[in-house]
């Protein structure tokens, strides 16, 4: 009896341990060493920190499948990579679905062992400096749905073999030096396709022309589809049939041709006049074409950006911003030791979901393009010029506690003012409280409303002594919580914006 009740007690323990020693034994180790050689290999900033004494599934950027047996998704925005990509490291993940490289300095061309990621659905690499021709490589990844080679020095043709991509529902190649025609490719399923500011000519092909005029834009030599139409060819004029009249029998006698000086300098001076009148309209039709032409999408300004929305793009950039046009003339404003890398044109792309409105604004969940999730407050009726507007920005942004929300950035603007904070997937106090609860939402007990009461309390004990702030807005959904309903305040210190 005793051996049976022995049994019964320690078998659950057996059994549990067991399961942690096959959770520690089951790190992808085969990638995690060509993590490593990417790692030791690419110059990079301190911030990316990967020890491998730990699990490859555990370091920043990393994102391992739920058995964590091979590496899923790789996400290093910003995180100051230099230089060209070494073979036979990246190319090792072959069972990769997302790899974000973009926003850094990586240079040169793709491995070719690129062509072994062939799982990989999402691939970005914009805002770097590449170079050479389209990588070949990139045209036998079958599966990709998202391809963004934006904003790097790619040159050469953009060559037939990208109809391989059969199922990309985004091509993005805008801002590099691509030249010769666009091939003909099949656009059923893509939604998203740029291909603004190259050195791209000729028609652009019926498959492609239900993209607007703005996915084509900088391409002086490019005509067609949403675009002018293009010159017709015309043919040489046939030779007059008085060409092969015979010449008569009786010789005529020739007038003299010989000009007059009045007739010569009339000649030049009408020359001159149209010649005048030419050079006006040409300057006029290239200073026109110029302003319809988009800016190029600014620089990150910092060094610390799953996927691109499909639909809606263009509706997040006028929900967010109010298509504002000076919006290219600005940027966002990181604060150091900040933990996201994205600029505005980043956040104009996201899709926008309104999470609420208040007396200050309306806020945003912002989804970027490598799953960042953040929240954009946009701020109405701010009475303080630009720069006391930054100066009251700089007092939030050193404001750091684990039950205050972090600003991490800020844009202004003539037209607009945004603020960017993490997002708090549990949402606020006020939904918790007053929210429905057909969704599986759970009431709070006495216990959970006492923690979120102490740490909101912590929260604002914080802005009032060590940042000598008063919060100016205090209620329940400026209350954020966490998962394990830890409680965080937001939206502190911003009445000095609206003269209140």
């Amino acid at each position: 009896m005793a051996a049976v009740f022995y049994f019964r007690n320690c078998l659950p323990i057996f059994l549990i341990s067991l399961l942690l020693l096959h959770r520690a034994q089951s790190e992808p180790s085969a990638d995690k060493e060509a993590l490593l050689d990417f790692f030791n290999k690419t110059p990079h900033e301190s911030r990316l920190q990967w020890n491998a004494s730990t699990s490859a599934c555990t370091w920043v950027g990393v994102l391992c499948d739920a058995t964590q047996s091979f590496v899923f998704a790789l996400r290093l925005p910003g995180v100051g990579l230099v230089g060209p990509i070494p073979p036979n490291t990246i190319g090792r993940l072959n069972r990769l679905r997302v790899l974000s490289l973009r926003s850094n300095r990586i240079s040169g061309g793709l491995p070719p062992d690129f062509a072994n990621l062939t799982f990989l659905r999402s691939l970005y690499l914009q805002d770097n400096e590449l170079s050479g021709d389209f990588p070949v490589s990139v045209t036998q990844l079958t599966r990709l749905t998202r391809l963004d080679l934006s904003s790097n020095n790619f040159s050469g043709s953009i060559p037939f073999s990208v109809n391989n991509l059969t199922h990309l529902s985004g091509l993005f190649l805008e801002n590099n030096g691509f030249s010769g025609s666009l091939p003909s490719i099949p656009a059923l399923n893509l939604t998203g396709f740029n291909v603004s500011n190259n050195k791209l000519n000729g028609s652009i092909p019926e498959t492609l022309s239900k993209f607007s005029a703005a996915s084509f834009a900088g391409n002086l030599q490019l005509c067609g589809g949403p675009l002018p139409s293009c010159n017709p060819f015309f043919p040489s004029p046939a030779p007059s049939p008085t060409s092969s009249v015979k010449p008569p029998l009786i010789p005529v006698e020739k007038k003299s041709k010989k000009l007059s000086t009045a007739a010569i300098i009339g000649i030049v001076v009408a020359s001159a006049v149209v010649a005048f009148i030419l050079l006006f309209l040409l300057i006029f039709c290239l200073r026109k074409r110029e302003r319809r032409q988009p800016a190029k999408p600014p620089n990150p300004v910092v060094a610390a950006r799953s996927v691109p929305v499909e639909a809606g793009t263009s509706s997040s950039k006028d929900d967010i911003t109010g298509g504002s046009v000076e919006a290219e003339k600005n940027r966002l404003v990181f604060f150091d030791g900040g933990v996201y890398s994205f600029d505005l044109e980043d956040l104009l792309r996201a899709s926008a979901e309104v999470l609420g409105k208040g007396s200050v604004g309306t806020s945003y969940k912002a989804v970027l393009e490598e799953g960042t999730t953040v929240v954009v407050k946009r701020l109405k009726d701010v009475v303080l010029a630009k720069k006391e507007f930054e100066t009251q920005m700089e007092a939030l942004g050193i404001v750091k506690h684990e039950n205050v929300v972090p600003l991490r950035a800020f844009y202004y603007s003539r037209d607009e003012k945004l603020l960017v904070s993490d997002y708090m997937s549990a949402g606020s106090l006020s939904a918790s409280l007053h929210g429905s609860r057909g969704s599986g939402r759970t009431p709070l007990d006495w216990d959970n409303r006492m923690k979120i009461a102490l740490s909101a309390a912590r929260g604002l004990a914080h802005l009032h002594v060590s940042g000598k702030l008063v919060h100016g807005n205090i209620k329940s959904s400026n209350v954020l919580l966490r998962p394990n309903n830890d409680a965080a305040v937001s939206d502190f210190g911003l009445n000095p914006l609206f003269g209140t």
